[in-house]
């Protein structure tokens, strides 16, 4: 029996709509491969550039405190302002130090944290800052709040969300499919199916923390683009006038150094781990030093009178509301960035498993369409040849 021509039109608008939704896998898969790189964007830096690594000059060698780099690069350059120190998240990292130059130019340098020597600077725009870019926001640049680029990319938390909660529903006893393997010789769609299921299962914690912290960023844009703030962090006001000391010459008295202020600092919160400092800016402003507290995805603060050595404000992770201990922990469980490089290694393997996913997915998907795209135009070559045996008329003779 011939089918419609209704029925003709429907599958031929379904093959359209699966065609036009292969964009969609592309960017997905993108989107996950550049994920997986930005995880671990920073170690590829340090593998490539000799300026990034904390190099010992000898094996006795021991780290210098923050004020003895600070004294390091005065001595180097008497003309610099330092603005500010930052270890980044592991020892092997050389400190960064944001600076500002005689001319106007305020480069971040890359300085050797055991001789304090300046071992280059830090680019404008590096492969780290490239593939967060484009994993982030699609290079897309911030005009006026957050780009779209930004808004494209963490709406993908949404169906990503759902394809876990429906593939949970599809996959029946899916706890049974962890240790089932991978058949060979039955095909590559058999294969792929598989594959995908598998890396599917063992990827559920780590799709849902990605979805989830994704979708944040989302609700994180409208909030921020409609200027509405949830953070409790106080603001520090500057040091008043005539609270600043002054010399005989009517100059300000001399301030504190950074390792006496980290000292204070560690005195009013206890457990602090001091990894970056901002001096500071004018006469008025704090010693400002925070790190990582007990809990690993928050940071902790505090600001420190350089005159009077009184901690005048600190934030730390009991400060927060429990609205905050949430939303703040979403960043580091996206990048995996707050537990050394083996939380990075398992975010980016996962990450590898989830771009594979992704990928057989997309096989899959393209395979099928396919073969339904070449059944359609085999029906449809019959089509013509069957009406016009149908419609012949047999001549008797």
């Amino acid at each position: 029996m011939a089918k419609s021509p209704k029925k003709s039109k429907s599958r031929l608008w379904f093959l359209v709509h699966s065609w036009l939704a292969l964009p969609i896998w592309f960017f997905v898969l993108i989107v996950c491969f550049t994920g997986m790189l930005a995880v671990v964007s920073q170690e590829i830096v340090w593998l490539a550039n000799p300026d990034v690594r904390a190099s010992k000059p000898d094996d006795s060698a021991e780290r210098l405190s923050f004020q003895q780099v600070l004294d390091e690069l005065h001595k180097a350059e008497p003309d610099m302002v330092v603005r500010s120190l930052r270890q980044p998240d592991g020892s092997h990292f050389a400190i960064n130090a944001g600076v500002t130059y005689p001319d106007g130019s305020s480069p971040t340098l890359y300085v050797n944290p055991y001789t304090g020597a300046i071992q280059g600077k830090v680019p404008d725009f590096n492969f780290e800052a490239f593939t967060r870019a484009l994993h982030g926001w699609w290079l897309v640049p911030f005009t006026n709040g957050f780009s779209w680029g930004w808004y494209l990319v963490s709406l993908l938390g949404l169906p990503m969300l759902a394809s876990l909660v429906t593939g949970l529903v599809v996959y029946k006893k899916f706890w049974k499919g962890f240790f089932k393997p991978v058949r060979t010789g039955h095909g590559s769609r058999i294969f792929w199916g598989d594959l995908h299921r598998l890396a599917g299962v063992w990827s559920i914690w780590f799709i849902a923390v990605i979805s989830i912290t994704g979708t944040w960023f989302l609700i994180q844009a409208i909030l921020s683009d409609n200027q509405i703030s949830i953070s409790s962090e106080p603001i520090v006001p500057v040091i008043a006038r005539e609270d600043v000391p002054q010399t005989a010459d009517g100059s300000p008295a001399p301030r504190i150094d950074v390792d006496q202020a980290a000292r204070l600092a560690g005195l009013a919160v206890p457990g602090l781990e001091i990894n970056f400092v901002m001096l500071p800016a004018t006469a008025y402003s704090h010693i400002s030093l925070g790190g990582p507290g007990w809990y690993p995805l928050m940071f902790q603060s505090a600001d420190v009178n350089p005159y009077t050595r009184n901690v005048d404000s600190k934030f730390v992770i009991s400060d927060r509301s429990a609205l905050e201990f949430v939303t703040e922990s979403m960043r580091p469980l996206h990048t995996g960035d707050f537990g050394g490089l083996p939380v990075k290694l398992i975010w980016f393997f996962f990450g590898l498993v989830l771009t594979l996913m992704v990928f057989s997915g997309l096989l899959i998907w393209t395979k099928r369409t396919a073969q339904a795209t070449a059944a359609a135009i085999k029906r449809s070559e019959r089509a013509p040849r069957k009406a016009r045996k149908e419609t012949t008329v047999e001549i008797p003779q």
